[in-house]
């Protein structure tokens, strides 16, 4: 089979003009960016502000291996099979960050022949969303350590800065440094430190922002530093809101590219979910549910990560109510969750895969507890035994959860047919969705609940800095916000080693920060860093461009 580039390169695009058509976007709602790609504009937005929206499809997963495990090309398969059952669909994802890219897991725009076009486009400098999140977040730096070397008229401590830079891009080096250095003329000394775009605070106000007011207005709520007498300073003390909105204003569009088999998608915002939420913009999952009758989007990671964050803080935040929730496993993470090391999970292994069954059956249980339809969605892998596969299947018919075999990486939308017209019938069941708690309460309080309903674990313990930083973020009134758990995505537990379905454990939240112009709070737990690092052999070491600017490696 060719690599995912070839395919991509091999795709049959339409100009995007004609995907736009297809959804009745009328030529003047869109800003094009060459012939594949496209924003749309706010016009279109208002125009179909009124219409019914469509059905909500997550898709999540199972806790993955090292390498995922497909939930990207299981959301673009099932995608491409709509159509193909008589469906009129569209996608919305993230846009892929260049820290994977160019590190361990590759892009993010599917796989095989369930992919999202332009794939190198999309993967690499795409409009330009990220640099502009980059440019926004590092704006605010700049002006905040200017206030401090012309007289520091806020009195800004500057042994507490919270904001730090950032780039999107996996660079270890840049965690933790000491800018100012050099003399008075560069600046006051202190420590910095830079985060990974997709972690930044600004990623995760542009994809919660309902619209160019609300963005401006988050922006200046940003929560960057204490002065002297332990008073917050916000962005809007530095009057750099106006300025970063400006930066932004564009970037809040969402942008539009198809499917190798036409289908539309909608391509917006990228945080990560480990780190950050998880989830695609609020402005491009409201423009889909107007322009189809079925939306189908993803969240990061493993349902107790992207899917918890997506139905406690985006579906809270945005009023958006899911039809069904699709739950994506394989035979490899299964194995993986088993207790086999990632070399190991090729050659069948049905004994291992028996004993990672009790993780599927933790993400069934959970995603259930939400009041939304769950289906199974088991993605196949050419290196699958048909025991390994009936032995999942069994267990769904055991769990009495629905489900359905996929092939979308092999065969496109053909291949994930079955699985498109189970989502169609669940979506035609009663769901009373629900969030899994309230917002009164303290945050230790509402960390405690997903802690023993999402992981399984006794409770949480709050280390002494984090019992001192929800002090103070309940002095500032953030103790009303959802909250936002960084966590490891390779267990259900905050150790990565932990596999299947733990016990016995408690959540240990080591620190608490406030993304006030975001609107929820994040809990720090194990080693979670929001600067990444490379592995030994990075991805970037394949990639290459010959002399006809074709480019190769990229996956």
């Amino acid at each position: 089979m060719r690599s995912d580039i070839e395919i991509a390169q091999s795709a049959q695009m339409k100009p995007i003009d004609q995907i736009a058509a297809q959804l009745g976007i009328r030529p003047e709602e869109l800003e094009c960016y060459g012939r594949y790609k496209a924003k749309v504009s706010d016009d279109l937005m208002n125009r179909l502000q009124d219409k019914p929206d469509g059905k909500l499809i997550l898709v999540t997963a199972i806790n993955p291996t090292p390498a995922g495990e497909g939930k990207t090309t299981t959301t673009v398969g099932l995608g491409e099979a709509m159509p193909l059952i008589g469906k009129n669909a569209i996608i919305a994802l993230r846009e892929p960050s260049l820290g994977p890219v160019f590190g361990i897991k590759g892009g993010a725009a599917g796989g095989g022949y369930s992919q999202v076009v332009p794939m190198e486009d999309i993967n690499l400098h795409f409009t330009g969303d990220m640099h502009a999140i980059t440019a926004a977040n590092n704006l605010l730096c700049a002006l905040l350590d200017n206030h401090m070397q012309q007289g520091n008229p806020l009195g800004i401590d500057p042994r507490r800065v919270l904001w730090k830079r950032c780039m999107d891009m996996n660079d270890r080096a840049l965690r933790n440094i000491v800018i100012g250095l050099g003399g008075k003329v560069n600046g006051v000394p202190r420590e910095d430190g830079f985060n990974i775009t997709v972690a930044s605070e600004i990623m995760a106000i542009l994809c919660l922002a309902a619209d160019l007011a609300d963005l401006k207005e988050r922006l200046g709520r940003i929560l960057v530093a204490y002065n002297y007498q332990g008073e917050p300073v916000y962005a809007r003390d530095l009057n750099a809101q106006g300025a970063m909105t400006a930066l932004l204003k564009d970037a809040l569009k969402p942008n539009l590219v198809q499917t190798l088999e036409n289908t539309p998608a909608l391509m917006h915002g990228g945080p990560f979910a480990n780190i950050a939420h998880g989830c695609n913009s609020v402005r491009a999952t409201r423009l889909a549910l107007k322009l189809a009758d079925y939306t189908i989007t993803e969240a990061g990671f493993g349902s107790d990560l992207g899917a918890e964050k997506f139905l406690d803080i985006k579906c809270r935040v945005a009023g958006l109510k899911p039809s069904c929730i699709v739950l994506v496993a394989t035979v490899r993470a299964l194995k993986y969750n088993g207790g086999l090391p990632k070399t190991e999970l090729v050659p069948a292994n049905p004994e291992a895969l028996k004993k990672g069954l009790v993780n599927l059956e933790a993400h069934i249980e959970n995603m259930k507890k939400y009041g939304v339809p769950v289906v199974v969605a088991i993605n196949k892998f050419l290196t699958d035994s048909e025991e390994e596969l009936a032995l999942i299947a069994d267990r769904c018919r055991e769990l009495g959860a629905d489900f359905a075999t996929t092939e979308g990486f092999a065969k496109g939308g053909e291949g994930a047919k079955e699985l498109a017209q189970k989502v169609v019938d669940a979506c035609e069941k009663p769901a009373d969705f629900h969030p899994i708690y309230e917002l009164e309460g303290t945050i230790e309080d509402k960390l405690n609940v997903i802690a023993r309903t999402i992981y399984g674990a006794e409770g949480v313990v709050l280390t002494g800095p984090a019992k001192k930083a929800a002090a103070e973020i309940a002095r500032l009134g953030g103790d009303a916000l959802p909250v936002c758990v960084a966590k490891t995505q390779y267990s259900l537990s905050d150790d990565p080693v932990k596999l299947g379905r733990p016990t016995g454990f408690t959540i240990t939240v080591r620190d608490l920060r406030l993304s006030n112009g975001a609107g929820f709070v994040v809990a720090l737990t194990g080693d979670i860093m929001t600067m990444p690092g490379l592995p030994k052999v990075p991805a970037a070491e394949k990639i290459d461009v010959d002399p006809n600017g074709v480019i190769t490696g990229l996956f």
